[in-house]
């Protein structure tokens, strides 16, 4: 395709202003639960290898910004904690043994594929004795607890770093606004809970150690923006808070940009959503997945990542209520590999955004269609258009030069230049 002159842009017009540039990409990726971390574990080490190649080396999916469970999340092989039994606020019972059989094996095998991978960490439950009702299932926090925690987080960080396996990030809490009605690992922690662990134990906590870890609030959905304002409205919370992770599931995704407003310095990222295995389009809906990962990218987000990267046909391991499915479906029986729409959706924006890119402003006034442009380090320019209607033709336009480009139907489509 070649650039051509243009004059005033016409209205199937896709809009680049390289001159103005926004936030800056940390990167794409999905999360290491241990339901994950279990399927990864059954195939053969060179199937595994050649997997990992696909979806994490640079030159092919390139992803780099996971998540990993600190303890049992609803998509475990069963309900654990590093500390569960009788009340031990010394931490003596401490221990990370369950993760060190497939779990940290598969996270070092994934960072031996991109040493710039980049992991953060959230808990769906505190061990159970620190709760009301003394189960991970549901429950709330007791603060009489905060100090213990502190030190679980500590040495959650500690044993993982030892085993080869250092997280850049922690969330306080999976979805601090619910308990999942006790059906699965979760647990309430009410606004005034969180702020006061952040300020109070955890980020005194990891600088006294040394550690670098950042901490990131919320872990919930775009509606709660509102809470992640007033909790930094406090200062000794902002001392150590590094940023606000939001999910997909409630609200709308400018609710982030309203958080902007009030917090413009500080980083925003998406860290959960996930494709349902009982869908009929699961392996097809790109359009649906790439037309949200640019909302969130326009309103801020610094990353993305995904739910499950890997589950079985029927969506499991799962001890939870929920239909999941993964980036990818690893055959209990045959284990052979199936890709989801999330997947194809991912390679449109990890395989050519590169983190540290900016992303640019752009605009059109199609309807169905959603784009969002980029500026990688060194100069080359990204553009991620997606297309949820009919097949129509559209003018990327960037200064006085236009491209056209076709758009099929239910598409995305990525292009870039120098």
């Amino acid at each position: 395709m070649a650039w051509k002159s243009v004059g005033k842009a016409p209205d199937n017009a896709i809009l680049i202003d390289p001159s103005k540039k926004f936030q800056e990409m940390l990167g794409f990726g999905a999360a290491f639960t241990d339901a994950a971390c279990y399927m990864f574990n059954q195939l053969s080490p060179s199937s595994r290898e050649q997997l990992f190649h696909e979806l994490f080396h640079p030159s092919e999916m390139g992803l780099n910004v996971c998540r990993t469970c600190i303890g049992a999340s609803d998509y475990s092989t069963e309900v654990f904690s590093y500390d569960e039994g009788e009340p031990d606020p010394e931490m003596a019972r401490f221990s990370i043994a369950h993760d060190q059989s497939y779990v940290l094996p598969m996270l070092r095998e994934a960072r031996k594929a991109n040493p710039d991978l980049f992991l953060f960490s959230s808990p769906w439950s505190p061990p159970g004795w620190m709760k009301a009702g003394g189960s991970m299932l549901g429950g709330s926090m007791r603060q009489k607890y905060y100090a213990p925690y502190a030190q679980y987080f500590l040495k959650f960080l500690q044993a993982y770093a030892a085993d080869g396996v250092p997280v850049q990030a922690v969330t306080v809490q999976n979805e601090v606004d619910t308990d999942q009605d006790g059906r699965m690992p979760a647990c309430a922690w009410p606004q005034e809970y969180e702020m006061g662990f952040v300020k109070n134990h955890l980020g005194p906590v990891l600088e006294k150690n040394g550690v670098l870890t950042k901490i990131w609030i919320l872990d919930h959905n775009y509606n709660l923006w509102g809470r992640a304002v007033a909790e930094l409205d406090d200062p000794d919370v902002r001392k150590f808070c590094s940023g606000v992770a939001f999910h997909g599931y409630v609200g709308s995704p400018d609710q982030m940009s309203r958080f902007h407003e009030a917090y413009p310095s500080f980083p925003v990222y998406w860290t959960e959503g996930g494709p349902d295995y009982t869908s009929p389009d699961y392996a097809t809906d790109w359009a649906k997945w790439a037309k949200t990962y640019t909302g969130a990218i326009t309103n801020w987000c610094r990353s993305i990542t995904g739910w499950n990267l890997a589950l079985d046909e029927k969506g499991r391991p799962n001890i939870g209520p929920f239909p999941c499915g993964g980036l990818v479906t690893i055959d209990s029986q045959t284990k052979e590999i199936s890709y989801s729409g999330q997947y194809w959706a991912f390679a449109h924006f990890s395989r050519h955004v590169r983190r540290g890119a900016k992303r640019l402003y752009s605009a059109c006034k199609l309807t169905g269609v959603d784009q969002v442009a980029f500026e990688n380090p060194g100069g080359q320019k990204v553009l991620v258009v997606t297309n949820t209607g009919d097949a129509k033709t559209v003018l990327v336009n960037q200064g006085n030069k236009g491209v056209e480009y076709s758009l099929a139907a239910n598409s995305v489509s990525t292009l870039s230049w120098s």
